[in-house]
């Protein structure tokens, strides 16, 4: 009779255990969750990017469903130096001479895991997004090349990209600077290259096919970072808005078939935009079949 007494309360205690330890899971599990949704616990990154591992918790508004993700791989020892032409010099013609060095970063070679995103992604491989004024970049895919800027004072930002275009988010991988085309005009506005800058990267142009499925957002900071007391980005796209408080790409789905307009805005956390030129842009892309 005690033998039977014990094992009862043997297996009593193995089912509490079992229970208590189904009751630690659940609670893990609902902490990891909210966790997520409240940007809490985050690893980061040697740009204090923060980072998930998965995809972010879905925002959805007007047919449209917009999330993060933070699963590319990672090059922390990338490194662009912009050595022509130099901060605030003067470059003659209207054509200016870009040198980078580029270190541990290879340009024109795939990004390893290019084959698991489903977005755009560029056949010609990793490359140089060079951004005069905030206006559309352009890719280079080599460290030398010319390119046609007009007369004047003009802001360069210059960064890494994968070859699927997402941008490397550390210090050592970007470079802005102000330099002076021709004759430059002197009542252009200073610069201040110390502010809080937003500017625009993805997306741009046309895509066609199964590059419209998924459509990737992508923005580069300067000076200042994002938290959900902070500061933020107001994304309003097709006229629907979506507060962005995480320096991440973000993949947009349910775009319909033509014309779809973009427009960023860098704010505090009043909602208020920053003082800067590119701190609020708007842009269009086309999606055709």
């Amino acid at each position: 009779m005690k033998k039977k007494h014990l094992s009862f309360l043997a297996v009593a205690a193995l089912l509490f255990a079992s229970a208590c330890d189904g009751k630690r899971a659940a609670s893990t599990t609902d902490t990891d969750t909210t966790a997520a949704a409240d940007h809490a616990g985050m690893d980061h990154d040697t740009a204090g990017v923060q980072h998930q591992g998965t995809m972010g918790t879905p925002m959805e508004k007007g047919g449209l469903k917009v999330y993060s993700y933070s699963n590319s791989v990672d090059f922390p020892d990338a490194d662009l130096e912009l050595n022509r032409p130099e901060k605030n010099g003067k470059v003659t013609g209207d054509s200016v001479q870009f040198e980078y060095a580029v270190n541990n970063f290879q340009l024109s070679q795939q990004t390893p895991d290019a084959g698991t995103h489903e977005h755009a992604n560029s056949k010609e491989g990793q490359h140089i997004h060079n951004i005069v004024d905030n206006e559309p970049y352009t890719a280079h895919y080599k460290p030398t090349f010319k390119k046609a800027i007009k007369p004047g004072q003009h802001v360069v930002l210059s960064f890494l990209s994968r070859s699927y275009h997402e941008s490397i988010k550390h210090k050592e991988a970007y470079d802005l600077r102000v330099i002076n085309v021709g004759n430059a005009t002197g009542n252009t506005a200073k610069f201040d290259e110390n502010g809080q800058h937003l500017f625009y990267s993805r997306p741009k142009g046309e895509y066609t096919g199964a590059d419209t499925r998924k459509i990737m957002l992508d923005f580069y900071l300067v000076n200042t970072e994002l938290a959900k007391d902070g500061n933020k980005v107001r994304a309003t796209i097709n006229g629907n808005e979506f507060i962005l408080d995480q320096w991440l790409p973000y993949l947009v789905e349910g775009l319909p078939m033509g014309e779809n307009t973009f427009k960023l805005e860098l704010i505090d956390n009043q909602g208020k935009v920053i003082p800067g030129p590119f701190n609020t842009v708007e842009r269009k892309i086309t999606l055709k079949q």
